[in-house]
């Protein structure tokens, strides 16, 4: 009797558990699970932007300097005959995503040194995927009255930096994540849906939690100090890495996305590349796929993200559905890349891209209607195919 007694005392703590758990997670299930941009966006199905004329409307109601939404004119024939979205998601997501140069748990400071526009296609499916150079030069939207004149000008990668809670330069919605996606609405009409932030020590916990990750390089990539003027603690100790396979555990790839010292900018944002290809293919494995959700949901105290457990929910099923050719990764052309100096605000005279900013937006504008070709000789390239492990 006593055992029975223990059994069904079990039992009853195990179903609310599950009951209360339940309503917990249906009461959330569509809430973001960080502060939301409130950015008006261009999203529009791939139909609609092949057949309508979009409309300019004014949104007063929008915070900030950025109030342009498009309301796209469609017929009631093309909402009929066109394709449902997979996995529940919308027709389409746009998601900024960046990596952050800091150990700091809160996100106080850092800056966004990895920048990635993810468009994210839910009827095709498709994923293509934008970097964004950190050093270029862009004015900065909505900051505080004050600190206007003081900050005429910045790169890129400082708009996290100025918009984190440190700073005070920004008290928009969104935080650092908020003021680099209003940066790039102002500065290249580059609109995003939600973002995700993920800093040094959540990127080795994500990569650790799926038991590290292969690439396959065709040649050596070298990390050690160039010598002893090579001083910076950031800079050394990034490992050498053999032509071939490569096991990285979350330390050696964070080494790895970092090397820039011996190869630039560009070669860098190429070696990422790889390691966002290993970490598809990583989550897309057999061994791994039903154990992505729990993975993912467990990291999500280190990251920073609006998006909802229905979102990401959407995105985990939408894995399944992508291969090699309908994943793309995008990045401006080599001979667009020309190094030139500039005066940036509390920085002085410092290196910046020289790339003409209606170039930059006409390149968004293209990304956003997913007509970039494929030119591996002009950075638009699949996930690379590689030789079998030995």
């Amino acid at each position: 009797m006593k055992k029975k007694t223990i059994i069904v005392a079990i039992v009853s703590i195990v179903a609310l558990a599950l009951i209360t758990g339940g309503v917990y997670l249906t009461a959330n299930w569509n809430k973001s699970l960080g502060e939301s941009l409130s950015l008006p966006t261009k999203t529009m199905t791939s139909q609609e932007l092949n057949t309508s004329t979009p409309t300019i409307e004014k949104d007063v109601n929008a915070p900030g300097i950025i109030q342009e939404t498009i309301t796209p004119s469609i017929t009631l024939t093309i909402a009929e005959n066109k394709p449902k979205p997979k996995c529940g998601g919308p027709d389409l997501l746009y998601i900024l995503a960046a990596g952050i140069d800091t150990k700091d748990p809160n996100y106080t400071y850092g800056l966004s040194d990895v920048m990635r526009v993810i468009r994210v296609d839910f009827v095709t499916p498709k994923v293509t995927v934008l970097t964004l150079p950190r050093d270029l030069e862009v004015k900065l939207p909505d900051i505080i009255e004050s600190k206007k004149d003081e900050l005429y000008n910045a790169k890129l990668n400082q708009a996290y930096f100025y918009g984190g809670p440190g700073m005070g330069y920004y008290d928009g919605p969104g935080g650092g994540m908020g003021l680099l996606a209003r940066t790039l609405a102002y500065n290249y009409d580059l609109y995003v849906n939600n973002y995700i932030a993920v800093n040094m020590v959540a990127f080795e916990e994500i990569i650790d939690a799926m038991g590290g990750i292969d690439i396959y390089l065709p040649e050596p990539i070298d990390g050690r100090p160039l010598g002893m003027d090579d001083v910076d603690p950031y800079k050394q100790g990034q490992g050498y890495f053999n032509a071939g396979w490569n096991h990285l555990t979350g330390y050696d790839a964070l080494s790895f996305v970092r090397i820039r010292s011996r190869y630039g900018d560009v070669e860098r944002t190429d070696n990422q590349t790889l390691v966002l290809c290993a970490i598809q293919e990583k989550l897309n494995s057999p061994a791994l796929i039903n154990s992505v959700p729990k993975m993912i949901f467990s990291v999500l105290d280190d990251i920073q993200t609006d998006l909802s457990p229905a979102q990401i929910r959407q995105l985990i099923c939408l894995l399944s559905e992508l291969d090699n050719d309908n994943i793309q990764f995008v990045r401006f052309p080599d001979d667009w890349m020309v190094q030139g100096r500039t005066e940036i605000a509390r920085l002085g005279y410092t290196f910046v891209w020289n790339i003409p900013v209606d170039k930059i937006r006409e390149f968004c504008d293209e990304f956003e209607t997913d007509s970039i070709p494929l030119a591996p000789e002009e950075g638009s390239s699949t996930c690379p195919v590689n030789p079998p492990k030995k």
